[in-house]
């Protein structure tokens, strides 16, 4: 017969127990993630028949709603102080499939398969800027995790491959309908090329998930989340083609700027000491 535990046993033995549930939370974020993911696979491998955009649409829809699940997991972990090696492994093999291989299928689904039916060259491209697309996403990953702790956390060293996927999917959210020529296939695919070169690029790109480190900084970041959410609500499916361009045009002209010594946003440290880290 096992020993009665006094109130303050009991009560100690629930926090261990509630402690040790709460670093399964993070992995669950990611492994809902890894759910879009994969769900963005079967809707594109499903787009057949009379309707295939609606299908195309849902599968991009799914890449949206992986990144937002992408975004949550390292903040729920930093919050609850259940970051762990595992986590970190798994958000990357999490993002190979989510960002890196589900829209590489979307994008060969969307733009190349049923053209590509009666044009083998046009196939032939679709099949290489999908398969340059995934390759740079995961060499882009592999930099990151060997790089984590010795770039400026402000910014991201190349594009960030949930924003590579969310290039991809919001021209598909915008038109959801396949192109009718090849001339569209083909600008498709330079995309996909573009994309992949900026993802394996040594270019900074501005980094979200630094938490505000003032009040200022705080009220700002949440004014720009509100207008975020305005301006989705208002532009509707045209908002992320237009969100995500501008965020890598910016990016792109702020790093020229660098070069021509312009100062008016400080330009990223080569190497900092800095113990918090994104995934």
């Amino acid at each position: 017969m096992r020993p009665r535990l006094s109130p303050e046993e009991r009560r100690a033995r629930r926090q261990r127990a509630m402690r040790k549930s709460m670093f399964v939370l993070p992995s669950s974020i990611t492994m809902a993630s890894i759910l879009c993911g994969f769900s963005s696979v079967v809707m594109s491998i499903n787009a057949a028949g009379s309707t295939p955009d609606r299908y195309f649409l849902w599968a991009a829809g799914l890449l949206v709603l992986a990144g937002v699940f992408d975004g949550l997991d390292g903040r729920v972990a930093r919050a609850t102080n259940t970051a762990t090696e595992f986590g970190v492994q798994l958000d990357s093999l999490a993002d190979v499939i989510s960002f890196g291989m589900a829209p590489a299928i979307l994008a060969y689904r969307y733009g190349f398969f049923h053209l590509g039916i009666h044009d083998s060259h046009l196939r032939a491209a679709g099949w290489a800027a999908c398969f340059v697309f995934t390759a740079c996403g995961a060499l882009r990953l592999a930099r990151f995790n060997v790089q984590v702790g010795s770039t400026d956390p402000r910014y991201f060293m190349g594009l960030p491959i949930p924003a590579g996927a969310a290039c991809v999917a919001s021209v598909i959210i915008w038109h959801p309908a396949p192109p009718a020529t090849v001339a569209h296939a083909y600008a498709f695919a330079a995309e996909l090329f573009i994309v992949g070169l900026l993802m394996v690029s040594t270019l900074r790109f501005p980094s979200f998930k630094k938490r505000a480190g003032s009040p200022r900084a705080a009220m700002l970041t949440s004014l720009s989340i509100v207008l975020v959410f305005a301006m989705m609500i208002v532009f509707q499916q045209r908002f992320f083609i237009g969100f995500f361009a501008a965020y890598v045009a910016l990016s792109l002209a702020m790093n020229v700027a660098w070069k021509a010594g312009w100062r008016g946003v400080e330009p990223p440290r080569d190497e900092v000491e800095d113990p918090e880290t994104v995934h």
